[in-house]
């Protein structure tokens, strides 16, 4: 073989070139590694469940059984945004720590596998349970989006699976679906409760812009019985994910149904929210108490979480408490903005969950409270507490040499309240600042996340302010809020207003203080506890 000069320079020209290209795949690669490390450390949350990678939007199935919570969730294995939607699958025994499991449910011929419930069915009303055995029955929706594309209206059916070993392996009924669309292009997210007095199982189902009511004795064959929400609510958006639930009147005999309604968009900031309403079901109407239904029309203010990211959060089948409460859940994030945050190799977490009680203040005007519920005594590594603070323009509160601010719990209480602002600030070396707090003359919460570090993915991330009402005339403010690197979690007045927003600061946040021009004000008490890492 002759070789010429010419082919000898093609070849090292080539070498050179596939070289420099080599290097240049491996530079894109280890910057991608890095970005995803800062990430990692930065925004991986200590304590709130988070999938080890990929994209996770709502909680679903959620179950409590054998000192086990079982908590479902939308997920995409295979990208960072939303796709091909399966059941994923992570167990707790106190709500904080939790282990991500197999995958529950992966889609089929009838479509991928949305949102839904699971249910333990004691008494085996299914039949599936054989010699003994408790099934587990998970009702959801399947999504043919293959259908949907050729223009068909009836893509979203719903099905079951059941499971005879405690929710970790699941198998589809062979006659799904088990409820036919009938027309309604968005027919989703059935959620399963075991009524009582007629000892029947009622499945309620978001149907466009209204929900719907199924009853069943088997769980497998379902009868139509009412719909509910024309014209009462917020209909600014689809609604998504209902809940029914019977919760006694705090400090009354009185017992009321609350119905649970997640809305995309048309939450009172903007985005994503769940609305609730306060009435009766007699087995096969949920009809709004005329008190209730009077407070709506004049000003909707009755949400779930006032913040931008708790969404689509349902209740625990199968959970008791002493005070007869619910336990709450939603998706700590908001489709203005979920698929475009700054995180890798994961996308989203999940709220803490939440305790949900019904009180009044005056009889016949109902309110949801939330109680952060998790047990954090064996997680606490540092406590610092503090009383009779006077405010003096701008007090610390701590900084990094009294508290490791990345995950912590806080409470306080705030007196004497004067018609001025009062701000908490969590700020760090960076310029970052997150700020939050209560205006006493417009009797108004706040969180302001525009300075809060990484705001530009989205136009709306942090273009303004997020404000929620206060529903108390009291003259003492208490505060209860849940820290977790790139999350705040706001408790006012024993959980009457929630507010829950992410974001996402180029460092720690040092200190947390608080801004004030009251002359009379202080600080009661001030407690604050740092939480060693979780998961």
């Amino acid at each position: 073989m002759i070789f010429r000069k010419e082919n000898t320079v093609l070849c090292m020209l080539l070498l050179a070139l596939l070289s420099a290209c080599g290097t240049s795949e491996k530079k894109e690669n280890q910057k991608e590694m890095n970005k995803e490390n800062v990430e990692e450390s930065r925004y991986r949350p200590n304590f709130h469940f988070t999938p080890k990678k990929n994209w996770m939007n709502d909680p679903n199935g959620m179950f409590y059984l054998k000192g086990t919570y079982h908590l479902y969730f939308q997920h995409h294995p295979e990208s960072s945004v939303w796709g091909p939607m399966h059941w994923g699958h992570a167990i707790s025994k106190d709500l904080i720590h939790w282990e991500e499991q197999p995958i529950a449910l992966y889609p089929d011929a009838l479509g991928t596998i949305f949102s839904g419930s699971a249910v333990v069915d004691y008494n085996n009303t299914s039949g599936f349970g054989k010699e003994g055995q408790t099934p587990i029955i998970a009702i959801y929706t399947n999504h043919d989006a293959e259908a949907e594309q050729k223009g068909s209206q009836l893509f979203q059916t719903q099905s079951m699976a059941y499971s005879l070993d405690d929710g970790q392996t699941w198998t589809k009924h062979a006659e799904n679906p088990i409820i036919e669309n009938p027309g309604i292009r968005d027919f989703r997210d059935p959620k399963v409760i075991w009524y009582e007095k007629d000892q029947k199982w009622i499945l309620i189902l978001a149907a466009a812009q209204i929900t719907q009511f199924y009853e069943s004795k088997d769980l497998k064959k379902w009868t139509f019985l009412s719909s509910f929400g024309e014209g009462i609510g917020n209909h600014n958006g689809v609604w998504e994910c209902p809940d029914l639930f019977e919760l006694p009147v705090k400090g009354t005999k009185e017992t009321k149904w609350v119905h649970l309604v997640s809305i995309n968009p048309g939450g009172p900031n903007g985005g994503s929210a769940t609305q609730y309403f306060v009435g009766d079901f007699d087995g096969k109407q949920f009809t709004v108490d005329p008190n209730f239904q009077k407070e709506m029309e004049q000003e909707h203010r009755f949400w779930t979480d006032f913040g931008k990211d708790n969404y689509a959060g349902v209740t625990y089948s199968n959970w008791k408490s002493e005070s007869k409460g619910v336990l709450y859940q939603g998706w700590m994030s908001n489709w203005e903005y979920a698929q475009e945050v700054p995180t890798s190799p994961w996308r989203s977490a999940m709220t803490t969950a939440r305790e949900l009680e019904l009180v009044t203040e005056q009889p016949g005007h109902y309110r949801l409270r939330s109680i952060a519920h998790s047990n954090w005594e064996p997680y606490i590594s540092k406590t610092i507490e503090k009383k009779l603070l006077p405010l003096e323009g701008e007090t610390t509160l701590v900084d990094e040499k009294d508290i490791d601010l990345s995950g912590a719990i806080a409470q306080m209480e705030l007196s004497k309240l004067e018609n001025t602002t009062y701000t908490f600030v969590l700020a760090n070396s960076s310029g970052d600042s997150l700020k939050f707090g209560y205006n006493h003359n417009e009797k108004q919460f706040f969180i302001d996340r525009k300075q809060s570090g990484q705001v530009d993915f989205s136009k709306t991330f942090g273009a303004k302010p997020s404000l929620a009402p206060r529903f108390t005339s009291k003259e003492t403010l208490e505060i209860k809020f849940i820290l977790d690197k790139a999350s705040i979690e706001l408790f006012y007045d024993e959980g009457a207003t929630v507010m829950t927003e992410i974001f996402f600061s180029n460092a720690p946040f040092q200190t947390l203080s608080l801004i004030t021009s009251a002359e009379q004000s202080r600080v009661e008490a001030f407690s604050i506890k740092e939480l060693k890492k979780v998961n």
